[in-house]
């Protein structure tokens, strides 16, 4: 009797602990990470790719560079170093595809935001011009844009379907023209005209801008990746010799890797943030 009484007395302390604020913590902060990883994959128009999908391409690249540098060295130091490399290479890729994409749709935007205006001076409503880019926007802009024109058709929602305009284009400078559009929408009168051309110009200048200060600050990132790359490209090809990898086999070799993989990682992040632009902030609702 008095073990069951402790056993359920066990039991309720630790539902009552579990109802606490820690577990509702720890899984905001996997919904969060999560989250930013499906952001992520969204920004990079990276379709159909799930955010555990990712999670098991890094695994994979990570056990593949595990298995082909412990066949190339035989050192299982090195192989792990190379194996931690691989299974942030996805990651890295798929921010480097989302890079591409925001420059490219950066430059796309005044020529849309031309278009839209020239689509009101002709006697267009808004929500018919932003439907009208389906046809005569930018060749790249054109699916998000005829989705738009669906939505709207089948709802006559304005706000809403900018909602889905923004959520389908995932971009910080798409955030704002939708929000721009939205309060043109909102208040009218007879300046929406001049409203576009303001913005397309502000777009031109702040697209001009930021492609400058990248251009200069190119080199920062460029150096800080090959000062990163070339020692463990080094160390790969050393390590085919029978005395590197008597070195590298000892516990004072696994050491140094450890230590050297420590700063190399902080001097990269340490140089990225000195030499990289900040990202655009998304504009959510």
């Amino acid at each position: 009797m008095g073990a069951l009484l402790g056993l359920v007395g066990g039991l309720g302390l630790l539902l009552v602990w579990r109802s606490g604020p820690r577990a509702p913590a720890r899984s905001a902060r996997r919904a969060s990470w999560a989250a930013s990883r499906e952001e992520l994959l969204k920004q990079a128009a990276v379709r159909g790719v799930t955010s555990g999908q990712l999670s098991a391409i890094q695994c994979g690249c990570a056990v593949l560079a595990l298995l082909a540098v412990q066949l190339l060295t035989d050192t299982v130091a090195i192989a792990v170093c190379f194996a931690v490399f691989a299974f942030f290479l996805p990651v890295a890729v798929v921010k480097r595809l989302r890079q591409r994409r925001q420059i490219a749709l950066r430059e796309m935007w005044p020529e849309a935001i031309d278009n839209l205006a020239s689509a009101v001076r002709a006697g267009m409503s808004l929500p018919e011009g932003v439907a009208a880019l389906a046809a005569r926007g930018p060749e790249t802009m054109r699916p998000p844009f005829a989705r738009f024109a669906a939505a709207y058709r089948a709802s006559g929602r304005f706000a809403e379907c900018l909602d889905l305009l923004k959520a389908e284009l995932a971009d910080p400078v798409g955030d704002r023209v939708c929000e721009t559009l939205r309060v043109a929408r909102e208040v009218g009168g007879t300046d929406l005209g001049s409203v576009l051309r303001t913005l397309s110009e502000l777009l031109r200048a702040d697209a001009r801008t930021r492609s400058e200060l990248e251009t200069r600050q190119g080199w920062t990132v460029n150096a800080a990746r090959l000062a990163v790359g070339a020692p463990w490209l080094v160390l790969l090809m050393l390590g085919t010799q029978p005395t590197t990898l008597q070195a590298f086999n000892t516990s004072s070799g696994v050491v140094l890797l450890a230590v050297g993989a420590a700063v190399c990682l902080l001097a990269y992040r340490i140089m990225l943030r000195i030499g990289r632009l900040p990202e655009e902030p998304r504009v959510l609702r």
